[in-house]
């Protein structure tokens, strides 16, 4: 009953708040009509079946979205989501980050970052009471620790046939549980990046910025065994050949067209109390900022541009400078915007609401307070928990502690483990291992452990952690020269920077570990029991939350419905549907944004110094006005960038854009900078998604980077 009421209520509301929402694929045939006015062609009941077209298509890459456009499992994404990759297979001599790559072949495809997969999902099963059965009478450790071995018996029953990779996600705080079953695809290779001249044009001057000029795509290919299935990176894989695919269109959108994102958005936080919101926003997001701006100071300070030292870090240079950006944007329209005081006011509505009605009160009574208790308590000291956490950005920190949790975990049986630690994740954790061969350099490494560690010594005795002080000589008289004595010895002396030493670490038991006398894992054993203990308490809480969190969940969904406003979950990683419009917006009075731009737009941004320098054969094709097929009358060249009301965030970076026949008309990549708080509320007049236009995608690969064979292989529309 509930869930259809919860369906008749987002029908009910659709009309007249149609852009916002990330749907669910099964919501969506009770829009079918809604859907159709606004411009869709195809049924809507085919877009909530995950193993027809067009939904089929479209892929996860773990972190990012993507979709197969070609029948011998072409994949195109954003070159953002390939960077890494890209980075991975970047040598000073051989820079595909800054010259570009096209293999023109199957063999000179290159493997792709170790441990990438590309996951195919196929089904969603509701497993709500699956999971809750038994645990209703548990209370937080205990709780927590219920639900993640009902979890983990889904999962395992799931993983029984061979090649899939399971996960049960949580909707509406825990309201509801869903089993997410993905086929999963090992052996990923690099087929296609543009130079970063223009797959990063503009960089993170223009990052989250209109006008907008990114060529912001790259290409994959996935490949699977002779026989069919997946299968580990091997010189005989074959392409793998996906049930359909998308078409892509030469033809693209124009202003005011309909179109729909399908893809893997990661987190939005709608939901959240009014104290939760002002503490991210005060206090969380501007600390936040405050230390990955500092990060990557040290990274540039301590790796000379061009040297291999950054070429391995230019990664995680461009997450960092991403966030920060995110994180500036939050803060500013936080302070201009009325948030905190709507979100006081809707609980005030929802405290009456509930008061004005006997059953509303037993059932609801307690949960407003409840749930601030617990979110206070999650907040003390938050200051020492942020700077711990940032300490995983050391390569020798995080993978020390890596290593000797998984030798403790491996005393346990598999079900027991933590996850992350059970004979399911061997593959992406040894993947993890190898990869900090291209991503990790000493002096890098030592400089931002150091500075965080001096960050961390300046907080008070009571929130600094016993073991640790000890492991790195810290106390009230705290003396940083002394601190840096002691990392300069230990990154001398630790192996773990050797690979085939690293590696060996996987396989050995908790005893080998005690006995070694390599700094990094001396430091590992001693705060062991500090960091457990640590985590069962983060556990404690997270169960207590588990419980009040779907209950205040179950009242906001019912006071939303009897007011008639869209219910949907907030973004948790799951495939998820948003529809809108090509639309421009006004971020401020007297600025109007229109919603494409244009080759010339390149050319006017050009300085020839990055990140504004685009290729010399790319300047001249523009100026010679060499448009090919993909001209536009309206705006007299080729679009490049264009804007739409589409609802999306982080992880629906690489989504395809679709128009109403399910054809790819652009690569949703960023955000417009006034819609980085979309994750904490949406906003009609200022939400706004960039995308890279299908036109000038094509128009790259065919006149300025040669790639026919990939053309050839696509269905294009024209």
């Amino acid at each position: 009953m509930k869930k259809w009421l919860l369906t008749a209520a987002i029908a009910a509301s659709f009309t007249a708040q149609a852009d916002e929402g990330m749907w669910q694929p099964h919501q969506l045939p009770a829009m079918a009509d809604m859907l159709k006015e606004k411009g869709l062609e195809i049924d809507a009941k085919s877009i909530s079946k995950l193993t027809e077209f067009p939904m089929n298509a479209v892929i996860s890459l773990g972190g990012c979205t993507a979709s197969f456009v070609s029948p011998k499992g072409l994949v195109v994404t954003n070159h953002h989501c390939a960077y890494g990759s890209i980075q991975y297979n970047s040598t000073p001599e051989k820079n595909l980050l800054k010259d570009g790559f096209l293999a023109k072949t199957y063999k000179e495809e290159l493997p792709a970052t170790p441990g990438s997969r590309v996951y195919v999902t196929e089904a969603v099963t509701d497993v709500t009471s699956k999971v809750t059965s038994g645990q209703m009478g548990k209370v937080g450790n205990d709780f927590y620790a219920g639900i993640e071995q009902q979890e983990k018996a889904l999962v395992a029953e799931c993983e029984k046939d061979a090649g899939y990779r399971c996960q049960v996600y949580s909707f509406h705080g825990g309201l509801e549980y869903y089993l997410v079953k993905q086929l999963e695809i090992r052996d990923v290779r690099l087929t296609y990046n543009p130079a970063g001249s223009v797959g990063k044009y503009g960089g993170d001057i223009d990052n989250w910025m209109w006008p907008r000029h990114t060529g912001d795509f790259s290409f994959y290919r996935a490949y699977v065994g002779k026989d069919g299935k997946p299968a580990d990176f091997h010189e005989d894989n074959v392409p793998y050949e996906p049930k359909s695919f998308l078409k892509v269109s030469a033809k693209g959108v124009s202003d005011g067209d309909f179109v729909m994102v399908a893809g893997y958005p990661g987190r939005t936080n709608r939901y959240r109390t009014a104290n939760e919101v002002e503490n991210q926003f005060e206090w969380a997001y501007p600390e936040g900022k405050v230390l990955r701006e500092r990060l990557i100071e040290i990274i540039k300070d301590t790796a000379p541009e061009g040297s291999d030292e950054r070429i391995k870090y230019e990664s995680a240079i461009a997450g960092l400078a991403n966030y920060a950006k995110n994180f500036t944007s939050m803060i500013e329209f936080y302070g201009k915007s009325t948030m905190l005081d709507d979100r006081k006011s809707l609980e005030q509505k929802l405290a009456k609401w509930i008061k004005a009605d006997k059953k509303r009160q037993s059932k609801y009574g307690e949960v407003l307070v409840q749930l601030d208790k617990l979110i206070a308590k999650g907040e003390e000291g938050q200051e020492r928990d942020l700077l711990m956490s940032y300490m995983g950005y050391s390569t020798m920190i995080n993978a020390s502690d890596s290593l000797y949790r998984l030798a403790n975990e491996k005393t346990l049986p598999d079900m027991e483990r933590e996850p992350g630690y059970q004979e399911r994740d061997m593959t992406q954790f040894i993947s993890g291992m190898e990869r900090i061969e291209r991503r990790y350099a000493a002096s890098v490494d030592k400089a931002m452990l150091a500075d965080l560690i001096i960050k961390y010594a300046a907080l008070p005795s009571d929130q600094r952690l016993a073991a640790f002080d000890k492991a790195f000589g810290i106390d009230n008289n705290f003396d940083q020269a002394k601190l840096i004595k002691t990392l300069d010895t230990m990154y001398a002396n630790t192996t773990l920077s050797d690979k085939e030493t690293r590696m060996a670490w996987i396989d050995k038991s908790v005893a080998d570990f005690k006995k070694s006398n390599d700094p990094f894992i001396q430091y590992a054993v001693s705060t062991y029991e500090e960091r457990m203990a640590r985590e069962k308490a983060r556990k404690q809480l997270a169960g207590d939350l588990m419980k009040v969190r779907p209950q205040y969940m179950d009242a906001i969904i019912a006071y939303n419905r009897e007011l008639g406003k869209p219910v949907y979950a907030d973004a948790n990683s799951s495939l998820r549907v948003s529809v809108g419009n090509v639309k421009g917006y006004s971020p401020q009075d007297g600025l109007v944004a229109v919603p494409f731009t244009r080759l010339e737009g390149i050319v006017a941004k050009d300085t020839g110094v990055d990140p504004f320098d685009a290729p010399a054969k790319q300047l001249a094709l523009i100026k010679q006005k060499q448009y090919g097929d993909y001209y536009v009358k309206s705006i007299d060249s080729v679009p490049v960038n264009f804007l739409s009301t589409l609802d999306t965030t982080g992880g629906n970076s690489g989504s395809p854009t679709l128009n109403g026949r399910a054809e790819l008309v652009g690569l949703l990549f960023d955000g417009v900078y006034e819609s980085i708080i979309g994750d904490w509320g949406y906003d009609d007049q200022s939400n706004r998604s960039i995308q890279v236009d299908s036109r000038y995608m094509l128009w790259v690969m065919e006149h300025l980077d040669n790639a026919d064979n990939l053309l050839a292989e696509m269905e294009i529309v024209k």
